[in-house]
């Protein structure tokens, strides 16, 4: 098996497990739980979590909010142009993502209303272009007013309540896509889990598209990856390596949690105040040196998602979860059910 393959990161998914919709009870979706030291599979409810997790646990999520980053404009034309915040250069310019971009050039303004609108000041590569923004008033409030929240392209539903693409820990403004391994939590089940005597660290990554962008080289070292802003403070390091020194358990909320944590430990486990850009790109045979355990949701056939869990479980064993989960039918994606991997 050719671990630098994409090709063995594939399973095969049935399109109607693909979670169109999120649940009603964001704790009620199914959990598969896979135990490493044995290799053994339980399947559970989200809310059974408590039950994994034990008293001086570190459970690391990622407070990023999304942004409703998705603006629907025209040309003076007339032409309708569908414009996706990416990534913040600086205050009025951003990296977007712009379609059709073939039918934009440098100078070409696209309105969303009569006082917000933005002009292509550069095409990059991968469909990515950089905008400067015009607007009378605050920036943030034309996008709470105009924009939507950027779903990925498999979901075709549309959202009912944009606040169910949020976690209910998001604080910091930022991310064209979701932690969605963090959907799963509600505020009581937390609460629940602090009671326990388990210590909730908070880190902070952007996330932004590059996290979901296919990999189209079949040699997944040429596979570029997007840098992604992340920040780890003096407090929450001094809170890892206090647990680390202690011999306690650190739990990653999401593959995002993990890029923070993994980029901001050295080669013997030891965490240091960090905030810039990581491209971290983790795939077998990765040494993890900071995290104990994993809760994620199930990620796309190939993608570096998977390659990362097949990282911390093993190629082998995460195709077999995946192959089980699929036959099991649990729901796949952003919406879709949870794993601990532990």
């Amino acid at each position: 098996m050719d671990l630098l393959n994409k090709k063995s990161y594939y399973y095969d998914l049935p399109e109607e497990l693909i979670a169109q919709t999120p649940l009603k009870e964001r704790d009620q979706a199914r959990l598969l739980v896979y135990h490493k030291d044995n290799k053994t599979i339980e399947h559970k409810y989200f809310y059974n979590i408590l039950d994994y997790l034990k008293k001086g646990d570190v459970l690391v999520i990622n407070n990023t909010k999304v942004l409703p980053a998705r603006l629907y404009g025209y040309k003076e034309t007339g032409a309708k142009i569908e414009v996706l915040l990416h990534k913040r250069i600086d205050l009025n310019n951003w990296e977007c993502l712009a379609k059709p971009l073939k039918r934009l050039k440098v100078g070409d303004k696209v309105f969303f209303s009569e006082d917000f609108f933005c002009t292509l000041t550069a095409k990059l590569s991968d469909g990515i272009c950089n905008m400067k923004f015009s607007y009378e008033g605050v920036f943030e409030q034309h996008l709470s007013e105009i924009g939507t929240m950027p779903l990925p392209p498999y979901i075709k539903e549309k959202l009912k309540d944009q606040n169910s693409y949020q976690t209910v820990y998001a604080k910091i403004e930022g991310s064209s896509a979701a932690p969605t391994a963090g959907l799963h939590f509600t505020n009581d089940l937390l609460e629940k889990i602090k009671e326990k005597g388990i210590e909730i660290v908070e880190v902070l990554l952007q996330v932004g598209l590059g996290t979901f962008r296919p990999v189209k080289e079949d040699n997944i070292l040429k596979h570029d990856m997007h840098s992604e802003f992340f920040e780890l403070t003096p407090e929450n390091t001094e809170k890892l390596n206090k647990a680390k020194k202690e011999g306690r358990r650190i739990i990653a909320v999401g593959t995002t949690s993990v890029r923070v944590l993994e980029s901001a430990c050295d080669e013997n486990g030891i965490f240091s105040p960090q905030k810039r850009e990581t491209s971290i790109f983790i795939y077998p045979p990765y040494k993890f040196k900071a995290i104990d355990g994993l809760i994620t949701n199930f990620h796309l056939p190939e993608s570096t998602l998977i390659m990362l869990v097949s990282a911390f479980i093993g190629r082998d064993e995460t195709i077999s979860v995946y192959n089980l989960a699929v036959k099991e039918k649990y729901r796949f994606f952003s919406f879709g059910d949870a794993c601990l991997f532990i």
